[in-house]
């Protein structure tokens, strides 16, 4: 009879998924490291082939530079932007720069995490102001 390793829901008390909601709603931007302190976005239980040892949580300071963004018009509804964010911290999301009109997100600004709370059954998550008004 061979050992069978235990299910990964039974090793671990909560999702790597919920974990990261868990720091949303404090009001923190998580991502996850590996032994090297390497940065890894999005939350996942093991590292990839390119990354070492256990996973831990840290916590970002929130700064980044916008990599590349675009701006959506739907008929009838105001314009909203799609950029992706590259954190100081070495890890790269997806979301939205506010505050500003969408199609004035330029690829190279700065930007500053902002938590957007929880509203009825859609969760915390994280848009970006521009450094300036942030």
């Amino acid at each position: 009879m061979t050992e069978t390793s235990p299910n990964v829901a039974e090793r671990l008390p909560t999702s790597p998924l919920e974990q990261y909601r868990a720091h949303l709603t404090q009001g923190h931007l998580a991502f996850q490291v590996d032994e090297d302190g390497r940065a890894l976005f999005y939350p996942r239980v093991a590292a990839p082939v390119d990354y070492r040892g256990e996973l831990r949580w840290a916590t970002s300071a929130g700064l980044g530079t916008v990599y590349a963004t675009t701006f959506i018009s739907p008929k009838g509804e105001p314009c909203y932007n799609v950029a992706l964010i590259d954190m100081d911290e070495g890890f790269r999301l997806m979301s939205r720069v506010e505050s500003i009109p969408a199609d004035q997100v330029r690829i190279g600004m700065r930007v500053k995490v902002r938590i957007h709370p929880a509203e009825g059954d859609e969760g915390p998550y994280p848009v970006f102001d521009p450094l300036e008004a942030a």
